[in-house]
């Protein structure tokens, strides 16, 4: 159902921008760039205070002021290796030998690498590796830390260590992204590291992850964990959002998020939208969802306000286009097929639409891989797509990070990878994108005004369950680590939020920090109407919180027989005096009962169900269902009571 219904928007949207693809606008790159300000270590590292965290759609630092991600991919730590034998031939090997640590060590100091970092007017990094990078316990080769011999007889992970220790004294902000299980190039259809699982367990990604939070928790500029990189389609498995099974994108994402967040509260947690779904040949499904599922199933971990979403984007691929030429394509068009106008419908639609404040997804989206070719360029379109891609970052103001940072050149200036904004030759003679086409607009980049300054922190809604029985949504901290009702699908609202909604026949909910009350630790699980105070669902089976507590959390069956059939309420102790009122029933057995101007309301967080959701000023107090009339147990009344 789910996959239909994004097939099906994907569908009349490629539709509608096929009718419409006209000649593209081509970039202005004759006028002067603007200059980019260069800051040194000092002055970046003064300029924003870690930890950070979100409010609504930005990224803020811990005086609550925006921080927005201007970032560049250090890559390397993840593998060059293409996948040929053999592998001690650097033939066989994307854009240089990277010897499983970031680009450029061999070929100039650490100090060099930040103060060039700097000259490009990024504060932040990006920092991919890959899980097998982890365990190697050999010593890279000295030629791969040639130029930094401090590094020499370290392992990967050492090197890593002192890569992120560099950075963060330099004053950037670091997010580590797992961009492969195996050290092998990035991103083919059967490398082994399409998806979480791929090439290892589940249980081994969460505990990679939860290791990396511990190794860096006294480090706050390492202010989050991107937790997967372009996630997609193997040979015969597609992954998906919110199914429950082994593929479940979301379900991997929450029970990594919540082992990061027990370990590491402070940081941010990146969840990268599905790259790939579907087989690339004309007539069968396929697409590019990036985050279109995050419309109906999002994410909500143990601290909400640390949550980001993010998405890729290049002009080679497309809404439905894989970027492959020849085998693997088809003839969807590519990003560089639209026009200006086109392009930005299509990212807002897979991606930026996220950023809308008041729903159950806001959140603040990172563009974290864009790039083209620089010197060499010769395709009208891609350079078209180059400027305009920039302008939809600019115009929307977009976090965004570019790929890649670093690559190998040769001594007259021929980039390995050319896509990359430095690179050095086996001397150390820099070569930058100060150099090339790309520069005007990168300049108007990363000088672009946009929001600066303290953010109001807006109310946030978030939402509970994804429709399938794995896994529970435990997002309290006070509840991890206590099955509070054995065998049963549970539900837990952050502990700075409440419940405000329930849906029928579903295990959908919505919890709210609106006027939230300060809860305690002490708290009723309640299973019978022995807290009943009046009969407020006559005829219906009633299970009420305690005077003076509110709805935090439910449970429901997820068996086969009266599936999602109530089973008890978890009420937390408010620490606020809440009114003497026997307050209001929100009857929902029968339709979609969310309140006009309510929270969230412009965006279903129970698609196709039933539902009720109180007043943003109200709280859940109860729940009414019944087994009579084959109603089956399902929640079709909320006792809704007024804060205040």
């Amino acid at each position: 159902m789910q996959r239909r219904t994004v097939r099906l928007i994907v569908a009349i949207t490629t539709a509608a921008l096929a009718v419409s693809i006209a000649t593209p606008v081509y970039a202005d790159t004759s006028t002067t760039p603007p200059p980019i300000p260069v800051l040194t270590g000092a002055e970046l590292s003064a300029s924003w205070a870690a930890p950070l965290s979100t409010r609504g759609r930005y990224v803020v630092d811990a005086n609550g002021n925006r921080f927005k991600l201007k970032s560049a991919n250090w890559d390397g730590a993840q593998g060059h290796w293409n996948g040929t034998q053999p592998k001690s031939d650097p033939a066989n090997y994307n854009s240089g030998v990277s010897y499983d640590i970031p680009m450029g060590l061999d070929r100039v100091p650490l100090n060099t690498l930040m103060a060039d970092f700097h000259q490009v007017g990024i504060n932040s990094i990006r920092l991919p590796f890959s899980n097998e990078m982890l365990s190697m316990t050999a010593p890279v080769p000295d030629a791969a830390v040639l130029a930094n011999p401090q590094l020499m007889g370290k392992t990967p992970l050492q090197i890593f260590d002192a890569a992120v220790a560099a950075l963060t004294a330099d004053g950037f902000a670091v997010i580590l992204n797992n961009h492969s299980t195996t050290s092998r190039w990035c991103c083919g259809e059967n490398d082994g590291n399409s998806k979480p699982h791929s090439s290892q367990t589940l249980d081994k990604f969460v505990s990679d992850w939860a290791f990396l939070a511990a190794r860096y928790v006294n480090n706050p500029r390492v202010v989050g964990m991107d937790l997967r990189n372009e996630v997609r389609r193997d040979i015969t498995d597609d992954p998906n959002w919110g199914m429950g099974d082994a593929n479940d994108l979301y379900k991997a994402y929450q029970l990594a998020a919540v082992a990061i967040q027990k370990v590491n509260p402070n940081t941010l947690i990146v969840m990268e939208g599905i790259n790939w779904q579907g087989i690339p040949i004309d007539g069968f499904f396929h697409e590019r969802p990036n985050l279109r599922p995050v419309a109906t199933t999002s994410n909500t971990i143990l601290f909400p306000d640390k949550l980001v979403y993010s998405s890729h984007v290049y002009g080679f691929t497309g809404p439905n286009h894989t970027g492959a030429t020849g085998l693997g394509e088809t003839h969807d068009p590519r990003y560089r097929d639209m026009t200006a106008a086109e392009l930005s419908a299509a990212v807002t639609a897979e991606s930026l639409y996220v950023t809308t404040p008041g729903q159950h997804y806001t959140a603040p989206v990172w563009l974290s891989e864009f790039g083209t070719t620089g010197a060499g360029q010769d395709n009208p379109k891609e350079i078209a797509w180059w400027g305009n891609f920039i302008d939809v970052l600019v115009a929307n103001d977009t976090d965004f990070a570019v790929w890649p940072l670093v690559t190998h050149a040769t001594e007259a200036g021929v980039f390995s990878d050319k896509f990359a904004l430095i690179g050095y030759s086996p001397t150390g003679t820099k070569f930058s994108i100060a150099d090339d086409w790309r520069y005007p607009a990168w300049s108007k980049l990363v000088t672009a005004p946009g929001k600066s300054g303290p953010v109001a922190a807006p109310p946030r809604w978030n939402m509970l369950g994804s429709g399938a029985t794995s896994p529970d949504n435990n997002s309290s901290l006070r509840a991890q680590g206590t099955d509070w009702d054995s065998g049963q699908w549970k539900g837990n609202c952050a502990d700075s939020e409440r419940l405000i909604g329930l849906s029928r026949s579903s295990n959908r909910a919505l919890c709210t920090n609106n006027a939230q009350p300060a809860t305690s630790s002490t708290h009723t699980i309640v299973s019978t109407e022995a807290t009943v105070t009046h009969d407020w669902a006559g005829g219906y089976t009633k299970l009420q919180c305690p005077a003076g507590q509110i709805a935090t959390g439910y449970s429901v069956n997820p068996g086969v027989t009266n599936k999602w059939a109530m089973s008890k309420l978890y009420c937390s102790q408010s620490t606020d005096t809440l009114p003497n009122s026997q307050g209001r029933t929100l009857w929902f057995d029968q339709g979609d009962n969310r309140p006009a101007g309510g929270g969230s309301t412009g965006s279903d967080w129970a698609p196709g169900k039933y539902k009720g959701q109180c007043n943003n000023n109200e709280y859940i107090a109860g729940v009414a269902y019944t087994y009579r009339w084959n109603n089956g147990g399902v929640p079709s009344g909320l006792l809704c009571k007024p804060l205040a």
